[in-house]
């Protein structure tokens, strides 16, 4: 298991098509399971604390037999503007069975265009919105942030 949390993953990495997209959202997973242990036995709200960042809030939306839908997001409290107060909200997939972590929805933010064919769109939008959570759970676990 701690050989799998070395699998690397490149912000230069360009949307090669559908395996490389799954490995991404195996990376995805691993980093999720440093952060949280077991996403599985996840339930309600969590909130992390460091001393030197923003606290990270995760929630649990929805839970079926083999998905759950979460909610991550950092919280910079009451002094922060009301549009910034929670930034950046993102809606996560996580398929339990098959070890993956599918960053779905970016709340607030602007997906990039992409030229072409719905289906180089599609995987443009998939690849960056992926990497960007790949980064920053990366962050948030450089921060120290785990969820007990």
């Amino acid at each position: 298991m701690q050989a799998e949390a070395l699998i690397p993953s490149s912000w230069r990495a360009k949307p090669r098509g559908f395996i490389a997209l799954m490995q991404l959202y195996e990376s995805n997973y691993l980093r999720l399971r440093r952060l949280c242990a077991d996403p599985a036995a996840l339930a309600g709200e969590r909130v992390s604390r460091v001393s030197r960042g923003c606290d990270l809030r995760l929630q649990v939306f929805e839970r079926s037999p083999y998905t759950l839908t979460l909610g991550l997001t950092h919280a910079f409290g009451p002094q922060a503007p009301a549009e910034l107060a929670t930034f950046p909200d993102v809606r996560l997939r996580v398929y339990c069975d098959a070890r993956l972590v599918q960053a779905q929805e970016w709340a607030g933010m602007e997906a990039p265009g992409a030229p072409g064919s719905r289906p180089d769109r599609e995987l443009l939008l998939r690849w960056s919105g992926n990497m960007m959570l790949n980064k920053w759970l990366e962050y948030c676990l450089d921060l120290g942030h785990r969820f007990g």
